[in-house]
């Protein structure tokens, strides 16, 4: 673990304004370019992203005590204040983060300090509490909800604590099934390293390939495999947290009665009450085979019922999604099927690995059958796992081509499922016919329980003004709308800066209360990623 690569970034391959690896970068498909006039009128032409080397920056806040310190904590190698490895942590991967690193002037933190250990985090907290220094720490960069911005809160200067060299298999219990993993370590990373052994987490988001374990566990993620293997919090059996007030070590047993739960308090906490720096997870055998099948249906209402039926009715496919008419329209347009992309109709895509395939396929294929689902054979549910991690490239070739779009997430019961579908949609599409720009909406069912789902919603528009203003009073009507109808304001994405300021009206005032209470205990002096999470107090 913590072995030193000479790495300056998180990952150099992540595009620095964009997704992921700059030469991965793709074309809109002519397909696609053929339709966006038709779905979003005339296109306005975007002003060209700046280059790297024009971003201006501020001179770091940090002084010489506070750098002499940080140095002593990491090593002087390891802590970087060039413009370019702050630029790199100015934030995360939302679109909203994405244009304003399209911006000559950016708000970045004072520098990057990277340490290798728990005892050099340890160390670094110490030295942020001395010095008055806020601390954002920092996996695979992929935050979606403002968790990553560099706010300092009440500090002097704020630093983006990169925990990419915490990585590693620190320990495997192949007879319990449990394995203990450095917060750093990547999704690749960790199945590499668990494959050596045959073995595998399964955790599969569509940030997989950038975002670390430590991540997955502070920000509650929530895998494309979560049908058959879970959400990464029900993966996880403990952790290992430093905090400004001491350290906590957590999970003796997989069943416990000592009390609540704290790993819990730490999942989905972002980095508010301490920085996760193992995780021990519950692993499996690769599974020996894969099988897949794809279905249509008449519209979404009858998909979403027979997901219900396969969520409620026994445990089915690893993956199981299904796309509306307008996600299943652009699907089919991407992959020049324009033919049937102007056809009605929802899809699903199911995936089976593991033990007694045949069989669960068999009881799955009954239940999407009696709701009036038709089998239309392996192709779209292959193509589909072919392409699950790059939407986010076909994103960045939108925005190049002056395309608004942006993704947000929610869950809800099934008594409820249409309803906030319906509301989501409204408050998108009005919001940005009163900003004067037509738009294009897509929704998809991502994540099955037995008494619910997710949302997950894709906007694209053709914004004429600047995007960011537009985007920001939109976001909110959404929020407000999703919370008057009864859905979460986030189910996998997390909360970060984006949605602290709707999670009392989902938890209430006196869970915010606890929140803080938490936090008063273990960062009395605020410096842990200040403004995420939990809103700001009222003037009373």
């Amino acid at each position: 673990m913590g072995q030193d690569d000479g790495r300056v970034d998180a990952d150099p391959s992540m595009r620095w304004n964009g997704w992921g690896d700059p030469d991965k970068a793709k074309d809109l498909p002519l397909a696609v370019r053929t339709l966006l006039p038709l779905m979003l009128g005339r296109i306005r032409k975007p002003e060209p992203a700046v280059e790297l080397a024009q971003v201006r920056v501020s001179p770091s806040a940090l002084d010489d005590e506070d750098l002499v310190a940080f140095r002593a904590a990491v090593g002087p190698q390891h802590v970087d204040v060039t413009a370019e490895a702050r630029i790199r942590h100015a934030g995360g991967r939302s679109t909203p983060d994405l244009l304003r690193r399209r911006q000559r002037e950016q708000a970045v933190p004072d520098a990057v300090i990277r340490p290798a250990s728990h005892g050099e985090v340890r160390a670094c907290l110490d030295v942020a509490v001395r010095h008055g220094v806020a601390i954002i720490p920092f996996g695979g960069g992929t935050s979606v909800v403002g968790a990553l911005d560099p706010e300092r809160g009440d500090q002097h200067a704020v630093v983006s604590l990169d925990l990419r060299r915490l990585s590693g298999l620190i320990r495997l219990d192949e007879i319990s099934g449990e394995a203990v993993l450095a917060a750093g370590t990547t999704g690749p990373e960790a199945e590499s390293l668990l494959a050596a052994h045959g073995l595998e987490l399964g955790h599969y988001p569509q940030s997989f390939r950038y975002a670390t374990i430590g991540g997955f566990a502070a920000a509650r993620s929530s895998g494309q495999n979560s049908a058959g293997n879970g959400r990464f919090d029900t993966m996880v059996t403990g952790i290992r947290v430093a905090t400004p007030t001491g350290d906590i070590d957590l999970g003796r047993s997989p069943g416990s009665a000592a009390g609540p739960d704290l790993i819990r308090v730490f999942l989905g906490s972002e980095g508010i009450f301490g920085v996760i720096t193992e995780v021990r997870v519950h692993v499996h055998p690769i599974p020996r085979e894969r099988v897949f099948e794809s279905w249509s249906f008449p519209d979404f209402a009858a998909g979403a019922a027979g997901l219900r039926s396969v969520a409620q009715k026994g445990s089915g496919p690893t993956v199981i999604r299904l796309s509306d008419e307008a996600e299943t329209a652009v699907s089919l347009a991407q992959v020049g099927k324009i033919g049937k992309a102007l056809a009605k109709g929802a899809s699903v895509v199911t995936v089976y690995e593991g033990e007694g395939i045949a069989e669960r396929r068999a009881r799955t294929s009954a239940l999407l059958s009696a709701a009036g689902g038709t089998s239309a054979g392996e192709g779209a549910a292959e193509e589909w796992l072919q392409g699950r991690f790059d939407g986010p490239y076909l994103r960045d070739s939108l925005l190049d081509a002056g395309v608004f779009c942006e993704t947000l997430e929610t869950g809800t019961t099934w008594s409820n499922l249409l309803e906030l579908r319906a509301a989501v949609e409204s408050a998108l599409k009005e919001g940005f016919a009163e900003a004067g720009a037509r738009s294009y909406v897509m929704c998809h069912v991502s994540h099955i329980y037995p008494t619910g789902a997710s949302l997950y919603f894709t906007v694209l528009a053709g914004i004429r003004a600047d995007p960011l203003t537009v985007w920001g009073p939109i976001k909110s009507r959404v929020n407000d709308a999703i919370i008057a109808t009864g859905g979460t304001i986030s189910h996998h994405h997390a909360v970060g800066r984006d949605h602290a300021a709707w999670l009392e009206q989902e938890i209430g005032e006196t869970g915010i209360r606890i929140l803080r209470a938490i936090k008063c205990e273990l960062d009395p002096a605020g410096i842990l990623n200040p403004g995420a999470v939990i809103p700001p107090e009222r003037t009373r």
